[in-house]
């Protein structure tokens, strides 16, 4: 799925993906803290609890530089997406 906007966020979308899903996977390309990531989990805390792993910059400090690095340094590559999708389909019940 696609959620340009946080604001209003799309609850209905959130939840008919975790019942369609095994779990859901964010990726966002700034702090996980207070972004896309943190949005579907206040959503399904409180309506449907379901896995949720987020891709995107953890609580830290970060560095300037050239996008492609700064994307591998802090793991917003489309192969690190990937393995945090398969990790949830290998644990997820």
């Amino acid at each position: 799925m696609n959620m340009p906007t946080l604001k209003p966020v799309d609850e209905e979308l959130i939840l008919a993906c975790a019942r369609e899903t095994k779990g859901i996977v964010t990726a966002e390309e700034h702090s996980i803290i207070g972004g896309l990531g943190s949005a579907v989990c206040e959503v399904l805390c409180e309506s449907r609890p379901a896995p949720v792993r987020r891709v995107g910059v953890r609580d830290q400090f970060c560095s300037s530089g050239r996008a492609d690095d700064l994307f591998e340094e802090y793991g917003l590559t489309a192969g690190n997406i990937v393995r945090t999708v398969e990790d949830m389909l290998r644990t997820s019940p």
